[in-house]
């Protein structure tokens, strides 16, 4: 199965310079948040494969404009051919606004989920916005990670955990691949392909 993961900035490769042969192969798009939903619906109307996100912080806006054609896995897991998908949006809370949680919010999110993680026994893949403390985070506040998702990836040890927020434009100690324990640590900055099965970080586009 490959994946197009995409986050935070749209990308013109894509976007505006588009032809569908760009997602031929592709069997899986998962968005980490903070990414115009008009860019998500234009991209679902030239694939038929499902199209996941989960809310950045910057994504009040989805509210009114809603991307058509994909699904919102907040909160829940999403089974594809399978693969078991976690959805956890949002970041640290810094200001006032949706989509942002202190540690104990995100923690108590995490607690609601256990008859879902019960039922499925598990996940393979974990989608957020934020990074894990101290796994590819920022040092300030708005751009720290949650205890509780490097909590998620001791315990139950998916194959996969992609985020956003952390843009590599920042600088060179935001990398697009790492590894925690048996989890492939994936920064979807703008857009990368993943094969599932045949994973190799040489792979990564």
């Amino acid at each position: 199965m490959k994946i197009l993961a995409i986050a935070d900035e749209e990308s013109a490769y894509l976007w505006d310079y588009f032809e569908k042969s760009k997602l031929k192969g592709i069997d899986l798009i998962i968005s980490c948040g903070d990414l115009d939903p008009r860019y998500l619906s234009f991209l679902a109307t030239f694939t038929s494969v499902p199209i996941l996100y989960v809310h950045g912080n910057h994504d009040e806006k989805y509210r009114q404009i809603p991307p058509d054609g994909c699904i919102c896995i907040d909160d829940k897991i999403y089974v594809h051919q399978g693969v078991r998908i976690l959805g956890l949006g949002g970041s640290m809370r810094y200001r006032p606004g949706d989509y942002q949680y202190t540690e104990w919010q995100m923690k108590n999110r995490v607690r609601k989920l256990w008859f879902q993680l019960l039922k499925h026994r598990g996940f393979d893949i974990l989608v957020t916005h934020a990074p894990a403390y101290q796994l590819n985070d920022g040092m300030d506040l708005p751009h720290q990670g949650f205890q509780v998702f490097r909590a998620l990836l001791e315990k139950y040890k998916p194959k996969f955990f992609l985020h956003g927020h952390v843009h590599m434009s920042y600088g060179r100690r935001h990398k697009r691949h790492d590894v925690y324990q048996e989890t492939q640590i994936i920064n979807a900055f703008e857009r990368c392909e993943i094969d599932y099965e045949n994973f190799s970080p040489d792979s990564l586009i």
